[in-house]
């Protein structure tokens, strides 16, 4: 059985959580990868195409869409809506950066 720094056993039970809690957390951050991957790519062919870095429409009717698909899964919406803005704005900002750096003269 494991111990804590402090010499105290952890139940098994918890290290079980625990270690599918990393494997969550794990898989977490390679979805996130492969999802700033792909908009890095929507970044690229925005600026190549002019379009702006935010379209306002869409990232509504994600939200609302996330917030509908946390309801079925038994996830707070509002968590949902929170963590998709979180992830948006990073998204806009990259975009940004991707235009203005390729509206530079090389």
């Amino acid at each position: 059985m494991e111990t804590t720094a402090a010499g105290e056993q952890i139940p098994a039970e918890l290290q079980a959580y625990r270690h599918t809690i990393d494997n969550l957390d794990a898989a977490l951050i390679h979805i996130l990868a492969e999802r700033f991957r792909c908009t890095q790519q929507v970044g690229i062919l925005k600026a190549h195409e002019g379009l702006p870095a935010s379209d306002p429409e869409r990232e509504a009717r994600q939200i609302a869409r996330l917030q509908e698909l946390a309801q079925e899964a038994g996830l707070d919406p509002v968590f949902a809506e929170k963590f998709l803005k979180f992830i948006v704005a990073e998204v806009i900002r990259h975009h940004e950066e991707i235009a203005a750096s390729q509206s530079q003269p090389s």
